[in-house]
C-alpha cells in the first residue's frame, strides 16, 4: 500500500510542467474575447430597453399615480460646463437666480 502511494506521488511530481512551458493559449484568449463581446451586446440591449421604458411612460402605458418626478433632462459635457460658468458669473456679479426664466434643458420643465 505504501509503495502504491509512493509511486502515485512520483507520477504526480513528474506530471507538473516547467514554469516556462505553461501558457494561456489561444483558447483562453478566444473565451476572453467572447466574454467581452457578450458584455457589449448586453450593454446595447440594456440601453435599448431603458429607452423603450421611457417612451412607454411618456405614452401613458403605466399607472399615472406611480409617475416619478421629472426634473428635466440633465445637462452633460459642454452644456453643463457652460451652465456652471454662467451660474458662477451670476453669483459673482450678485444677480443670483431669483426671478429669471430658466432656459430649456437646464433643469426646469416648462411643459408640465
Amino acid at each position: 500500500m505504501a509503495a502504491t502511494l509512493t509511486q502515485l506521488a512520483q507520477v504526480a511530481v513528474m506530471a507538473v510542467p516547467e514554469d516556462e512551458d505553461v501558457v494561456a493559449g489561444w483558447t483562453a484568449f478566444l473565451i476572453f474575447g467572447l466574454l467581452i463581446a457578450a458584455v457589449v451586446i448586453l450593454g446595447f440591449s440594456l440601453t435599448k430597453r431603458l429607452k423603450n421604458v421611457d417612451r412607454a411612460e411618456e405614452a401613458g402605458l403605466y399607472d399615472p399615480t406611480d409617475k416619478k418626478p421629472r426634473q428635466g433632462v440633465p445637462l452633460r459635457g459642454l452644456a453643463a460646463a457652460r451652465q456652471a460658468r454662467e451660474q458662477a458669473a451670476a453669483e459673482e456679479s450678485g444677480e443670483g437666480s431669483g426671478g429669471t426664466t430658466p432656459r430649456p434643458g437646464t433643469g426646469a420643465d416648462p411643459g408640465r
